[in-house]
């Protein structure tokens, strides 16, 4: 069995622990948290040992193999060196860090203590996000002229409140590393690196340090173009999440409230009814195995097969390394 402990138990933490309780191979055997009212309640529910110190608790379960980061993206870094320097390999929520120099410590300690580490960016084990990869891997769309992502979302202002980290520059980062990152992490997987960007950023209707709405031009390195929109500023709820894909052969659009769903596909070597049962494939079943999931079991699978876990650290450090990018160039845009 490999043994998980959650380090930050706020609300992403249950999709770790329902994981890992769905997962072949997998026990969860320790919760820490700051907060003891949140882990007196998960201990009720999950009956795992809990302590409010990650030091304390490597000191107490020295059998753990695998620590999952839920903190805060700004404590990232430091726990996740803690848990590497113990020989603990590493399950790190988006965004790795939030910033460079964080994200290099972070790759420098795995590398320096040999532990298996990965990044949360579960949007890839979507069903229709696969078929869109497995298409663009067969050039099914012919050369591509131009891409956009769109994450139109509502985070009011109760939301940030929450807590006083929320919104933050030095804590949690704004709608390019809290919602966007998901999307951008796609970009880069499907398209490829990003060559140039150019953006707008600006703080227009929530009472946050970083931005809540942000505009970007991307070129990739094969000449793609590319946009990049993103809010938590649309009113009352969420409107959509939408990856589209426009090539010489067809197009596609990904979209919903979030990019779950096949909304139009045209491609000249598919017939209508390769289509459209693709479309219904996708409709039947539009979340598939959940993301958190995959990445569980993906982990326990490396750690079985003494391989590198399917997301790495540098993929992580190019989504943040694009969102620091267009957040740095918009904001020095606005000021």
């Amino acid at each position: 069995m490999i043994h998980f402990a959650i380090v930050g138990c706020g609300h992403i933490a249950i999709k770790h622990i329902e994981a890992i309780q769905r997962t072949e191979n997998a026990v969860l055997a320790g919760l820490c948290d700051t907060n003891e009212a949140r882990l007196t309640k998960l201990a009720l529910t999950w009956q795992a040992p809990v302590f409010t110190s990650m030091s304390e608790m490597l000191e107490h379960l020295p059998h753990l193999d695998v620590i999952c980061i839920c903190t805060p993206s700004g404590l990232h870094a430091d726990l996740a060196i803690e848990a590497a320097a113990a020989g603990k390999h590493l399950i790190i929520e988006k965004p790795l860090a939030l910033t460079l120099e964080d994200t290099d410590r972070i790759i420098a300690a795995v590398a320096r203590f040999g532990v298996k580490a990965t990044v949360v960016h579960p949007n890839r084990y979507r069903p229709a996000i696969q078929h869109l990869k497995a298409a663009l891997e067969h050039e099914a769309f012919g050369k591509l002229s131009h891409i956009s992502a769109a994450v139109r979302w509502n985070r009011n202002q109760a939301y940030y409140d929450q807590a006083p980290w929320r919104g933050t520059r030095a804590m949690d980062g704004g709608v390019l590393m809290n919602q966007a990152i998901h999307s951008l992490d796609l970009l880069l997987w499907l398209f490829g690196p990003v060559s140039e960007t150019k953006a707008f950023a600006d703080t227009r209707l929530r009472n946050i340090e970083a931005e809540d709405t942000a505009i970007a031009v991307l070129k990739f390195d094969n000449g793609v173009l590319g946009t990049v929109e993103a809010c938590t500023t649309v009113y009352e709820q969420n409107l959509e999440e939408t990856l589209t894909v426009f090539g010489e052969h067809g197009y596609a659009i990904i979209g919903g409230r979030t990019a779950n769903w096949i909304k139009d596909w045209k491609c000249a070597s598919m017939t209508e009814d390769d289509i459209r049962q693709l479309v219904d494939e996708v409709e039947q079943n539009p979340f598939g195995v959940p993301g958190h999931q995959c990445i569980i079991r993906d982990m326990v699978q490396a750690l079985l097969e003494d391989r590198k876990p399917a997301i790495s650290l540098q993929d992580g450090r190019s989504a943040v390394k694009l969102v620091v990018d267009i957040a740095n160039q918009g904001m020095q845009v606005r000021s």
